[in-house]
């Protein structure tokens, strides 16, 4: 086995997307501007198919970069991290917040153990979800009180102002999010 790190291929599409969106560029003038098609362009954006060298010059091209900016905006093919638990004092109820999550990824995700300060009011860009692992808190959120025992989740859409407490000790929860620097696009159709 040895310490051979395998090479993983890059996930260029999410980078010529958010590239292209930046722009505000349509794929119908990305594939103008390339001659390459709009379902080979949208393809590529979903990583179903991966471009050529040239495919991909003309790309950065087309989007006023080079392909490797392309290339080191993309994101891994296949990513595993293992973030272990960390043992604690059984004699500290200090409130705790730990990463779940290590690295510049799609998701962000935190464990919070105990209380922490309830006047803070959060808002973040992206979507949240909220999962109580052990304990009950409460959850202030667009002008309306959830309540949440162990078991419980609560989803928020970016944007919306929210505040939380822990309501019994050794409470403890974790949060999953889409990361601030992904841009999600909303479906407002709805």
């Amino acid at each position: 086995m040895g310490d051979h790190k395998e090479q993983q291929p890059v996930r260029v599409g999410a980078a010529v997307r958010r590239r292209r969106r930046a722009l505000e560029l349509t794929l119908a003038v990305v594939a103008e501007r390339t001659g390459l098609s709009v379902p080979f362009l949208s393809q590529v954006e979903n990583d179903r198919a991966r471009p050529s060298s040239t495919s991909l010059e003309k790309l950065a091209d087309a989007l006023r970069t080079t392909a490797v900016e392309l290339l080191a905006a993309a994101d891994p093919a296949a990513t595993v991290d293992l973030v272990r638990a960390e043992p604690l004092p059984e004699d500290d109820f200090a409130p705790r917040t730990r990463n779940l999550v290590r690295g510049h990824h799609q998701l962000h995700a935190s464990e919070f153990t105990g209380d922490h300060d309830a006047g803070r009011e959060f808002q973040h860009r992206n979507d949240e979800l909220m999962y109580v692992a052990d304990g009950a808190v409460e959850i202030e959120a667009e002008g309306r009180a959830y309540r949440l025992g162990r078991g419980d989740t609560l989803y928020l859409t970016g944007g919306v102002r929210h505040r939380w407490r822990a309501t019994v000790p050794d409470t403890r929860i974790i949060v999953v999010a889409v990361a601030e620097h992904i841009e999600a696009v909303r479906d407002r159709s709805r």
